[in-house]
């Protein structure tokens, strides 16, 4: 039953009850002790509003969710009652809804759903709850109001930018700054934003005994901007990299949360990446180098870089590191670079106004893998033969190895040391002709192993 045109109910005291959308039976086993006045009102996941002036502002297109946590005198007794919740429009409290949540559970939230078709779009309702266990009840609640907004937002929300016009490249490193308009609706309480085009969803987190944790929106101000009183809000945001197209996504929120069409503004910024530059010759492999970091031009003069984020890619043991900017935005950084095949730099800089700069790039290759030599079994040649015994010489590339490692045809690897200057030779002599690889990889003194080498050869 609902209210309205629809079959009514006249209360002749606010403890008689009018209509029943789930029948008002009696728990199998009523519990014991005397029931209490639920506590914990909630609607919709929101708190209950006391303030007739105030009401909480709900979508309630498929019925609206309203609890509480009913309680008795004996906590320790049979914990199982019902709750009972009405509602009425306020211009009308004679005409009153009542749903039952059946075998609740002290302690507990009950919640239960207010039909949709007993609340009009655009009205205010009161609602209440009361516990009952056998024949007795407890006192109703003090009123929670609601006021029902089942409409969203007519018009996506108007987007513009001041200082990054979309047509042309930017220079970046200043906020940009954002202006948001309501387009005509008269009922935008904030709006919810993101450089995703996917916008977060407003949720509430269940905390003990199944009680709501509601929080405001607004306060997560990476994702949500409370309007001012026209509807309008500006925008200030530092983008989330620092160069290329950039797009904003915008929704405006009604009271109730309920969101309008998305709208969305695209602009372009220029690099703004740092330069890059070793100090002295090439660095070599496993050696530390220093790097002078160096800021963009315009940024710095836009707004002073004071640290850059160093990330090496490719080698023993990738990082990251924060470098401390000086007073004119540079700063050095001294690494030692090992990877195998090479490593990679990448830099970006944080400016004063938390600006973060597109990332330069700095690179350099290596060859770690040793050189072998032959007389008698020359690489990709043949010679020798079956039984004739011959020597590979095995000369480093890099500094500080200690050993080699090798194997024929994927036998078991043999290990043997490096001398003074890194070299070593090693003897060997086949059993068969035929196809050979002989697989040779280095080690340094720190227990590196580095690039294998494969040295192809046919026995005669």
């Amino acid at each position: 039953m609902s209210i309205g045109a629809r079959s009514r109910a006249v209360l002749a005291s606010l403890g008689t009850l009018g209509l029943a959308v789930a029948a008002a039976a009696s728990p199998a086993s009523a519990a014991t002790g005397t029931p209490t006045t639920p506590t914990h009102l909630f609607n919709g996941n929101r708190h209950c509003s006391a303030d007739a002036d105030r009401p909480t502002y709900l979508w309630a297109g498929t019925g609206l969710v309203v609890e509480g946590v009913p309680g008795t005198t004996d906590p320790d007794g049979n914990p199982s009652v019902s709750v009972r919740y009405q509602v009425w429009p306020v211009t009308d409290p004679t005409h009153v809804t009542i749903v039952t949540r059946e075998h609740a559970t002290t302690g507990f939230e009950a919640p239960a759903t207010l039909p949709a078709d007993a609340l009009a779009d655009g009205q205010t309702y009161a609602w209440r709850a009361q516990t009952v266990s056998g024949t007795a009840a407890s006192d109703w609640s003090a009123p929670c109001y609601v006021t029902v907004d089942d409409t969203r937002p007519a018009n996506a929300p108007t987007l513009t930018s001041p200082n990054y016009p979309p047509d042309v490249w930017n220079q970046g490193g200043d906020r940009v700054e954002f202006e948001l308009g309501a387009n005509g609706v008269d009922d935008v309480g904030g709006y919810e934003f993101s450089w995703q085009q996917d916008l977060p969803v407003i949720g509430t987190s269940i905390g003990d005994h199944g009680i709501p944790q509601p929080v405001d929106p607004y306060e997560d101000t990476r994702y949500f901007k409370r309007a001012d009183s026209d509807g309008s809000a500006t925008l200030s945001l530092v983008p989330p990299r620092g160069s290329g197209p950039l797009t904003l996504w915008v929704r405006s929120l009604d009271r109730a949360y309920n969101g309008s069409a998305t709208t969305s503004y695209t602009f372009r910024v220029s690099s703004t990446a740092p330069t890059v530059t070793p100090v002295g010759p090439s660095p070599e492999f496993g050696e530390p180098a220093t790097f002078t970091l160096t800021p963009d031009p315009a940024l710095q003069a836009k707004s002073p870089v004071v640290s850059y984020s160093v990330t090496t890619t490719g080698g023993a043991d990738d990082k990251t590191v924060e470098i401390p900017a000086g007073a004119d935005g540079t700063a050095r950084v001294t690494l030692t670079l090992d990877g195998l095949y090479g490593e990679d730099l990448w830099v970006s800089s944080r400016s004063a106004d938390g600006w973060v700069s597109d990332e330069a790039t700095w690179s350099v290759s290596y060859d770690t893998t040793p050189t072998v030599a032959s007389d008698v079994y020359p690489e990709y040649g043949s010679g020798g033969g079956a039984g004739v015994p011959g020597t590979f010489t095995l000369t480093p590339k890099v500094k500080g190895v200690v050993s080699y490692t090798y194997s024929f045809n994927g036998d078991p690897e043999v290990t043997v040391p490096a001398g003074a200057d890194g070299g070593a030779s090693l003897d060997w002599t086949p059993s068969t002709a035929g196809d050979y690889d002989l697989m040779v990889r280095a080690t340094t003194g720190s227990g590196r192993q580095l690039a294998p080498y494969d040295y192809y050869f046919t026995v005669s």
